[in-house]
């Protein structure tokens, strides 16, 4: 028997849109489920039921997923209040459906950002259980030493909880600055900025350079394309199979 969920869900699971949407199409009287007509968002509702939006069935999207080199100043969702650029900006004009953001990066950083329809390559990737290594090119004031670099892995305190790189290590040195590479394991909220000024390392600049095994490689910054199998063999993702 087809899993129940609320309707709002339901549509999200389909890849048709975001919970937000969807519950603002549903209290709009734009859904219908078997002939009725629903204006209650978490109403109980099969994932194989037979909905209607706008009077167009609600057929669940074939599975998108993209990366995208994302540059700074970009602000990761889809319209900000204050009128800043979005990294929608970077899809204007392209022929693709409703996509998100898998996890985020903050405007001051650049780098791997991933986009999708399809919850469960979501969920694989960001579930904090899953562990997925996310990897990041960082540039920082001052010089850091080793001892530096195992607090880094060690554990750093950050507003009364013990936050830690899975490895931390020194790619190259300047006069007044140098570039790390640091390997999470874990996301928590500018994470990387947040342990580095704790050591009394501002970030200049963050890049992220790779997900799991999956590299940025040489995609232009701004520029986007869709996901290869191997590409997606490469995230190295658990119990994810991919539907071509």
């Amino acid at each position: 028997m087809s899993a129940r969920y609320g309707l709002a869900r339901v549509l999200s699971k389909r890849g048709l849109c975001s919970r937000t949407e969807a519950a603002r199409l549903i209290t709009a009287g734009r859904v219908r489920v078997g002939g009725r007509l629903v204006r209650d968002p978490e109403s109980p509702t099969l994932l194989d039921a037979d909905v209607v939006v706008d009077g167009a069935q609600a057929v669940a999207a074939a599975p998108v997923h993209l990366m995208l080199n994302k540059p700074r100043g970009l602000v990761t969702t889809r319209a900000d209040e204050q009128g800043r650029a979005t990294v929608y900006d970077c899809f204007d004009g392209a022929d693709v459906p409703w996509i998100a953001p898998v996890g985020r990066l903050d405007r001051a950083s650049e780098g791997l950002l991933l986009f999708t329809n399809d919850p469960a390559f979501a969920a694989a990737i960001t579930e904090p259980e899953h562990g997925i290594e996310k990897t990041y090119h960082v540039q920082v004031e001052g010089q850091v030493d080793e001892a530096a670099l195992q607090r880094l892995c060690a554990g750093v305190d950050v507003g009364g909880e013990r936050w830690q790189a899975a490895r931390a290590t020194l790619l190259r040195s300047g006069a007044k600055n140098c570039w790390l590479e640091i390997v999470l394991d874990e996301g928590r909220n500018r994470q990387i900025r947040r342990m580095l000024d704790t050591l009394g390392f501002p970030v200049l600049r963050l890049i992220r350079v790779a997900i799991g095994g999956l590299a940025l490689g040489d995609l232009a910054k701004g520029r986007w394309r869709p996901l290869a199998d191997a590409d997606i063999v490469a995230l190295q993702l658990p119990r994810f199979a991919h539907r071509a």
